[in-house]
């Protein structure tokens, strides 16, 4: 089709454009990007072409273009310049910085080509910067497809089959979600690109160190595979960043996108894992990422103070999800009320202080998560069957690693190329091997699949202020076999059946709202409408009294090993036995499964009407004495 135009010379039509918004981010390109200095993208200009680029936007005064001059500014530097950074530079007018910023941030949109979208099932269609790009598609991170989020627990939810690479970028997402809310509604914190890139990688990477089984690995198998060895995920999230960047050499890309490779490396390793530099006496701040001035930061991806954070509300909406469980937080609420205030000399991430009551809804989601999913009772059998498989199996599984050099299953996480091949397809591995040497972990794997499960005893709590302590774990097994109820003496054939304490595993569960026994929420900080800048505390008695009075407790459960009928039924009037010895509350089924029992137990057999009664005849005994004293 043609078109004349005025001086008669044909003219083929333009097709139509689709509008903007239908674009992905990789086929827009901005006009700015067109015939500007040497035909290179704005980020490889150097200092002249970039005062080029401004004296044809407008920008010509001589004072101006010294001041980018004198300090060296370049196009990789324009994502990372604040308004407050102008300032500094010399160039006073308010209005000529806006301008200048309006004009840069405009430039900056013509990287926009390769941003990439990935479709996430909770967030939608999201964004991520190139370098976001250039992580994941390394081995070290694509491993992380091949690790259940949920561990054993997809054993029980059938929907629960996600894994941490989904998670990790949805926590990406909204890490950069929260610090770009903050860069817009507060312009003098002076959030630059380098901050929000550096965020973004933090929750991207932040769970780069899980193990086959994501909690399994580290809670369960790693404490029996090797005792006393003090060892964290966060801590090889950490070793596995680095080891992603060096084998591919990322360095030279984060220099590319304008990343200062030492200080925003630690500054990632810090968000990831806490303070990874000791300091020295007498030196208050902890970290060398960031100053005291971006203190908020640290807030985003691991919040050490109050737990809330980036992490949580992905987990908390993506199992939620997957499990089929009413989630009742609303993260889009908290970054709308974000705000950044001065607490103590730091700068920390506050909201609102109507939202005190979301903050609470939002510790009992993950205590609720806890007590429905993650500490079930029967995806923790299954946990512990895995770790038993996986410890049978560990002196016989070789993984190599760094110069060809062989690991256990519990060794790998000594070098971070051994432990790059380490991930659920472990169980497989095992399962269908026919090395003999794994005869006794595969039989446990395999029973696993046909729901010949371990056999629950019950659960029962520890009277507050007697939990149970770690110290104390590995002996209450054995502590069980002791505890022989008298009444088997009567009877020869349950005196036949011998228990032996590696028949039992005593599962002790600690539950809380994220800070063992305190109140996450008096950790937290308000503003309020009437002045938005200073930070307030709300106690839980200005909230609600139907708030929880206590905020952890301890559950302990009791499996046995053996299926024999007979053998579980002495084993459950042991565990009976057991709890009343300890002053442990009654197991639910106490009555049904140990009636001779339970009766022995005083404290065991008041309920809660016998309480009100003596309540109120006390009450009564004290207003007749009363009375009678009177007359």
């Amino acid at each position: 089709m043609w078109n004349s135009n005025r001086e008669g010379t044909p003219k083929r039509a333009r097709p139509t454009s689709p509008v903007d918004g239908f674009r992905t981010p990789e086929k827009r390109v901005s006009a700015w990007q067109a015939a500007e200095p040497g035909g290179l993208q704005p980020r490889h200009w150097d200092t002249e072409q970039l005062c080029i680029f401004l004296q044809r936007r407008g920008f010509a005064e001589p004072a101006l273009l010294r001041c980018f001059r004198e300090h060296q500014i370049t196009g990789s530097t324009l994502p990372y310049l604040t308004e407050s950074h102008l300032e500094k530079m010399g160039i006073g007018a308010v209005g000529v910085r806006q301008s200048l910023l309006v004009c840069l941030r405009k430039l900056a949109q013509s990287h926009a080509d390769i941003m990439k979208v990935f479709n996430d099932p909770i967030h939608g269609h999201i964004e991520m910067h190139p370098l976001l790009v250039r992580i994941i598609d390394t081995r070290q991170f694509q491993r992380l497809r091949y690790i259940k989020q949920l561990g054993g627990t997809y054993y029980v939810f059938p929907g629960a089959s996600h894994n941490r690479f989904e998670h990790s970028l949805g926590v990406s997402h909204l890490a950069g979600r929260l610090v770009q809310a903050l860069q817009e509604r507060q312009p003098e914190l002076d959030i630059d690109e380098r901050d929000v890139l550096c965020v973004q990688i933090a929750g991207l990477c932040h769970d780069l160190g899980h193990g086959p089984f994501s909690h399994m690995f580290d809670g369960r198998f790693i404490p029996l595979a090797r005792p006393g060895f003090k060892w964290k995920h966060e801590e090889a999230s950490v070793q596995m960043f680095e080891h992603l960047i060096n084998v591919n050499n990322l360095e030279k890309d984060m220099k590319y996108y304008g990343l200062n490779c030492n200080k925003d490396i630690v500054f990632i390793k810090e968000l990831i894992a806490g303070p990874i530099e000791t300091k020295p006496d007498g030196v208050l701040w902890p970290y060398s990422g960031r100053s005291k001035e971006k203190s908020f930061l640290y807030d985003i991806v691991a919040n050490k103070r109050s737990g809330i954070d980036v992490d949580k509300w992905d987990y908390f909406a993506r199992d939620c999800h997957h499990l089929g469980i009413q989630n009742n937080f609303d993260y889009e609420r908290f970054i709308k009320f974000a705000r950044v205030c001065l607490v103590k000399e730091e700068k920390h991430i506050c909201t609102r202080d109507k939202e005190v009551g979301n903050l609470y809804d939002m510790f009992h989601t993950r205590n609720c998560l806890h007590r429905r999913a993650y500490q079930h009772k029967v995806g923790n059998i299954i946990e512990n069957m895995i770790t038993d498989a996986f410890l049978k199996a560990d002196p016989h599984i070789r993984i190599k690693g760094s110069g060809g050099k062989k690991y256990k299953i519990s060794t790998a996480l000594e070098d971070m190329e051994a432990y790059t091949k380490l991930t659920d397809e472990i169980f497989l591995q095992i399962l269908y091997s026919d090395q003999p040497e794994l005869n006794e972990a595969r039989e446990i794997l395999r029973k696993i699949e046909q729901r010949d499960l371990y056999k629950c005893l019950g659960e029962t709590q520890p009277p507050e202020g007697k939990e149970i302590a770690k110290e104390q774990y590995d002996g209450l097994s054995a502590e069980i076999v002791k505890s022989k109820p008298k009444k088997f003496s009567e009877d020869v054939e349950l005196k036949a059946v011998e228990l032996k304490a590696e028949d039992f595993i005593v599962d002790v569960i600690n539950m809380d709202y994220g800070m063992k026994e305190k109140n996450p929420v008096n950790n937290v900080n308000f503003y309020c409408k009437s002045d938005i800048t200073k930070a307030i505390k709300i106690t839980k008695d200005q909230v609600s009294k139907l708030l929880p009075e206590k905020f952890a407790e301890q559950l302990i459960r009791v499996y046995c090993k053996k299926k024999d009928e007979k053998v579980i039924y002495v084993a459950t009037k042991h565990f009976i036995q057991w709890c009343m010895d300890k002053d442990f509350t009654k197991p639910r089924d106490g009555d049904v499964v140990a009636p001779e029992l339970t009766p022995m137990k005083a404290n065991w057999n008041v309920t809660e009407e016998d309480k009100t009664h003596d309540s109120k005849e006390n009450s009564d005994t004290s207003k007749s004495k009363t009375r009678l004293f009177c007359d």
